[in-house]
């Protein structure tokens, strides 16, 4: 699968202050990344010179397949954490401006903002000041000037800040709909929980460096620590479990570590045979925010 999104040791510095250090990374053409990472990491600065707001003092940025340009943005949609709304214009009249500003005609981006507003039932709003809108309201204002004029990429930073569950789900909706139709996504957030349900892959940074990158399940199963549950029926044999590493036992419930989902396999069956009944049996793999926490602690 080509990239849309390659960086080769990319460094920025302000002062006497490191906030990307060589950061390189590989992003799959049609994927939604997480670019993660704690406060102060160097993200905001990475997605910076992405997005040709500022540029980097060395190493390359691929768009594509083409060296980054000052052309590239206009391909880019970015939505970024503080938000940037001009509170005395009116709906229409700025993300007419906007979409303009990225290249499209007076007439198609009329047509595409009419298309978008409907969707997300903000019908009525055109002349609408910001100003009049709630925060929430405001957010679909900035999520539809940020995609708009169609764009290969769309960088989301924190884009639920605001929004009730309802309006969530409709613009994670959107997200989804636009990647199957193959829009590329980096998305980043502190909520690993919405990293998990949404990012195919993730990309943590740190200090500057980027510390950890793959394939969520494969980062998991990278960092799992072989902890499997046991629901049961029956009493369990107060011998069969001294020579297993109990981590919890809670009412039906049993929480061993083992080397192997082999030797898990093995010891239901024990129990099994014993008399207990197992009502169900899994892996329990680590979230990503209990990978998150043991790597950035790790480097810090």
């Amino acid at each position: 699968m080509s990239s849309i999104l390659t960086t080769e040791k990319v460094v920025k510095r302000y002062q006497n202050h490191l906030a990307v250090d060589e950061v390189s990374f590989d992003m799959k053409k049609g994927t939604i990344l997480g670019l993660l990472g704690p406060n102060g990491a160097g993200k905001t600065s990475l997605i910076r010179i992405i997005t040709s707001i500022t540029k980097a003092d060395s190493g390359r940025i691929l768009f594509d397949g083409e060296e980054l340009t000052g052309y590239h943005p206009r391909q880019i949609g970015y939505l970024p954490e503080e938000r940037g709304l001009y509170k005395k214009m009116k709906v229409g009249e700025q993300l007419l401006y906007l979409a303009q500003l990225k290249g499209l005609t007076k007439s198609d981006a009329k047509s595409n903002i009419h298309r978008w507003m409907e969707i997300f039932q903000m019908n009525g709003w055109w002349d609408k000041k910001i100003e009049e809108l709630s925060k929430g309201m405001q957010q679909k204002v900035q999520f539809v000037s940020t995609i708009a004029h169609g764009p290969k990429l769309i960088i989301l930073d924190e884009p639920f800040t605001g929004l009730d569950p309802i309006n969530t789900n409709l613009i994670k909706s959107q997200i989804s709909r636009l990647n199957e139709e193959g829009t590329s996504v980096i998305f980043s957030t502190h909520r690993m929980e919405q990293v998990e349900e949404i990012c195919e892959d993730i990309v943590l940074i740190n200090n500057g460096k980027n510390i950890l990158e793959g394939a969520v399940d494969d980062i998991k199963q990278t960092y799992k620590d072989n902890l499997f549950r046991f629901k049961y029926e029956g009493t369990l044999p107060e011998h069969m479990l001294e020579n297993v590493s109990v981590q919890s036992q809670n009412g039906e419930y049993l929480t061993t570590q083992m080397p192997s989902a082999r030797e898990a396999n093995q010891f239901m069956g024990a129990l099994m045979n014993a008399g207990v009944i197992i009502t169900d049996f899994k892996e329990i793999l680590p979230t990503l925010n209990d990978i998150f926490i043991k790597k950035v602690t790790a480097k810090s």
